[in-house]
């Protein structure tokens, strides 16, 4: 049985997703942000040193990090599902796409975040911020122009790990620009797994 180390209102609400979308059994041990600093429980280090989630258990593996966790499941579990042939060029694509999530597309995000709370010393810093959160979703929207997923016709785990990018995009009123990426999105959050996901997850402020 897989375990999910779950934290409320985070990233690791798209790794059941991706349970869900294969099927697997599997249960959540839940944890919930201080509601004043918003920050996780001391009690994830237990399991993650750096007290962060997700993580999961699945035998004597523990293992962080969503990119590591979602590449992890579906190697291992998917049976050939949610990812190219790994002897193909596409395969390489969507490692790109896996990886891009957390490595190029996240920083503008945490940047606007905490730049934010300097107030007027962080005014100086917003426009490049806006620039390169621009530059990433223009990109996303692009690679969706003729395209209902990241890697063609089919869900694949780079659509799931990527997904949080867009829900950061719509919950803070970035994403009108983008047409591609807004229907990407609503496509993702109508899937029956992500909404059974959600329905075992708990509240998540950024599936609405």
């Amino acid at each position: 049985m897989i375990t999910v180390h779950h934290l409320n209102h985070s990233r690791s609400q798209r790794i059941l997703w991706l349970l869900e979308e294969l099927g697997l059994d599997y249960e959540i041990k839940r944890y919930e942000r201080d509601p004043e600093t918003k920050l996780a429980p001391p009690e994830l280090k237990a399991v993650n040193p750096l007290g962060k989630s997700p993580v999961i258990e699945d035998g004597a593996l523990v293992l962080n990090e969503s990119g590591a966790i979602v590449d992890y499941l579906i190697r291992r579990h998917g049976q050939g599902r949610l990812q190219p042939d790994p002897a193909t060029a596409a395969y390489d694509e969507y490692i790109k796409w896996l990886h891009f999530a957390e490595g190029s597309a996240m920083l503008p995000f945490m940047l606007n975040l905490y730049v934010g709370r300097l107030g007027e010393a962080g005014k100086p810093l917003h426009p490049r911020i806006a620039s390169e959160l621009a530059n990433f979703l223009g990109y996303i929207d692009g690679a969706l122009r003729d395209t209902p997923y990241l890697m063609g016709a089919e869900l694949s785990g780079a659509d799931i790990q990527l997904s949080f990018i867009g829900e950061l995009a719509k919950t803070q009123r970035m994403d009108a620009p983008y047409p591609h990426l807004q229907a990407w999105l609503a496509r993702l959050q109508a899937r029956p797994a992500y909404q059974q996901a959600i329905a075992r997850g708990g509240d998540y402020a950024y599936g609405k």
